[in-house]
């Protein structure tokens, strides 16, 4: 547990409250494992950390249990979330179907500016490998990640929930885990060139196929972490 040795105020934007920033400092914190898995979420010393009061920061805490980051453990209180080879066994097979379905979709109906908007993306992906010299391919959240964008087109409701909520913070933290492993940025983003021309060319079967290879080819190199 990161704990500062006396208060330190956090100034969230204009944007922002409390429990908002609090929320995302945390979040990153277990996706990047600076909190470790399993270990227990201790509502004083993270009060304490940031300078605020136990409200703003118990909202942020329901937050992450809504994102799966967090469990409420009976007599042991709130603990991070622990992906062990079960847990992420059952998330990839679940996360290689509905991904794969999303490129499908988005293969028929992602409209043709969005397709210039994605390659213009992995463009910038591409700067940003060569920039960290080939040893890192995480991406940021939202709007950044190419995997959500193509969840977003698929413009199936279901699909997105499920992919861009249920499951999503939780696949970061399994990409996160992939995507610093030798030569795996490279592949990675030459796999996604590869699905963007399956979308560009409106090739729906060969797009679920690309995609489905892709993650299948990523949960194999997650699974040789956990040996």
């Amino acid at each position: 547990m990161i704990v500062a040795t006396k208060p330190n105020p956090i100034e969230p934007n204009q944007k922002e409250t409390l429990s908002d920033f609090v929320y995302s400092q945390l979040k990153d914190d277990i996706i990047y494992g600076r909190l470790a898995q399993g270990s227990k979420v201790k509502e004083e010393e993270l009060a304490q950390r940031f300078g605020i009061s136990r409200g703003p920061l118990r909202e942020a805490i329901q937050r992450l249990e809504g994102s799966k980051l967090v469990l409420r453990v009976p007599r042991s209180g709130v603990r991070v979330v622990t992906l062990d080879e079960k847990m992420m066994t059952d998330i990839y097979v679940v996360r290689e179907a509905l991904e794969g379905m999303s490129a499908r979709l988005a293969a028929k109906s992602m409209p043709n500016n969005e397709i210039d908007n994605l390659w213009q993306l992995l463009d910038q992906h591409q700067k940003n490998i060569e920039q960290a010299e080939g040893k890192n391919y995480f991406q940021k959240e939202g709007d950044l990640d190419f995997h959500y964008r193509i969840a977003l087109s698929s413009e199936n409701n279901w699909l997105l929930q499920l992919l861009g909520s249920e499951l999503y913070q939780l696949l970061r933290i399994c990409r996160q885990r992939s995507s610093k492993q030798p030569l795996r940025p490279v592949k990675a983003l030459n796999e996604h060139h590869m699905i963007m021309e399956a979308i560009s060319s409106r090739d729906e079967e060969l797009a679920e196929m690309l995609m489905r290879r892709h993650i299948s080819g990523a949960w194999q190199i997650v699974k040789e972490t956990l040996l």
